[in-house]
């Protein structure tokens, strides 16, 4: 049998996207080692490397961007409109480049989280695309209205193009999409021992003082780290290089490291809302405080997953930014649905990829 071969292309939005997906190649590629993959993403080679172990191809592109935005909360939609506009008028360029590349590499199957394009680079090739997303950019696009409408459309129409969708939790609808194969919650497993991740770091808070504090790729200015003052004998574990150097706040800048590594020595993660923080805190039964983004269409269902299926405590904005973090002082509230979510999804998705190498 000829080496299967798998085009990975991911959304050029922060590093959620990219953080998820290669969580699933990694599962693909331990399941069946001879999977040759080629992620295509603008996402750094060390991100996607904290979650495969094996070899890949990076081919640098980006066929959307997401939102374009100053740090983790905030937007800019008029720059956002224009490089979209851009992408629409040099699609058909975009297309053409990407399927002379994928024919010379006779790729078999493209998986697309959740790039619109993917779907007219399967077609042309003349190659099954499926895609993994909780949220389409349509989705998000189209909440903004006024010229954003006509972007959703153009994006609708290729998301009814793809072959598959794998549909993880805490999504909204979907409803461009023909097939729909809803999956359990996908993410990174921690890597590290508890007590070797404690030795290394310097980690003596007992569990319940040990807090993670992650706000994704793009950071947060504005983390209001003063407060942490408040709490000597708790620990406070940061992915922020600018955070300050508090005798309890423990810095992680070594990029072997990644939040979901933390999670079982933390007693609750601090996060905004986000698919990748949200699934793998649920996954390892870690209680997640977060905050309300009335303008990201995303959170509300972000949001109404991690009450369903998480401890969970939702501060507005005021508390967050203004207070004085007694929160952490509070009990979170229970998961409001008693029965457990699914949390097979890397399994689940990778297994379907795999047998369809094995049948075609």
């Amino acid at each position: 049998m000829e080496r299967p071969i798998l085009y990975v292309a991911i959304t050029n939005h922060a590093f959620g996207h990219a953080a998820r997906t290669a969580s699933i190649v990694g599962t693909i590629q331990k399941l069946c080692p001879e999977v040759l993959v080629i992620f295509v993403t603008t996402a750094p080679r060390w991100l996607l490397e904290c979650y495969v172990d094996g070899d890949f191809i990076l081919r640098q592109r980006a066929f959307d961007l997401g939102v374009v935005q100053t740090d983790s909360l905030t937007m800019d939609k008029v720059a956002t409109l224009a490089k979209l506009q851009e992408i629409q008028k040099r699609q058909n360029s975009l297309i053409a480049s990407e399927v002379n590349f994928i024919r010379q590499n006779r790729v078999n199957l493209i998986l697309a989280d959740i790039p619109f394009l993917a779907a007219g680079f399967a077609k042309t090739a003349n190659i099954p695309c499926w895609m993994i997303g909780n949220f389409g950019w349509d989705f998000i696009y189209r909440d903004w209205g006024g010229e954003f409408i006509a972007i959703a459309d153009w994006i609708s129409d290729w998301y009814g193009k793809c072959d598959r969708l794998f549909r993880l939790p805490f999504h909204e609808p979907m409803q461009a999409f023909p097939q729909i194969t809803d999956v359990g919650l996908t993410g990174g497993s921690p890597r590290f021992a508890a007590d070797e991740l404690r030795a290394t770091w310097g980690i003596t808070a007992p569990r319940e003082k040990t807090i993670l504090i992650t706000f994704g790729g793009l950071g947060l200015q504005q983390v209001p780290y003063d407060n942490l003052r408040r709490f000597p004998d708790w620990q406070f574990v940061v992915f922020e290089e600018s955070a300050p150097n508090l005798h309890n706040i423990v810095k992680v800048i070594n990029h072997q490291y990644r939040p979901v590594d933390f999670l079982p020595i933390c007693a609750r993660v601090v996060s905004k809302p986000g698919y990748g923080t949200f699934a793998e805190a649920t996954i390892l039964q870690v209680p997640v405080v977060t905050i309300p983004r009335d303008d990201f269409g995303e959170a509300a269902f972000l949001l109404e997953g991690i009450t369903n299926y998480n401890h969970h405590q939702i501060l507005t904005p005021t508390e967050f930014f203004q207070g004085n973090w007694d929160f952490l002082h509070d009990l979170p509230q229970p998961p409001q649905q008693k029965d457990a979510i699914a949390r097979n999804g890397n399994q689940v998705i990778a297994e379907a990829v795999i047998n369809y190498f094995r049948s075609h």
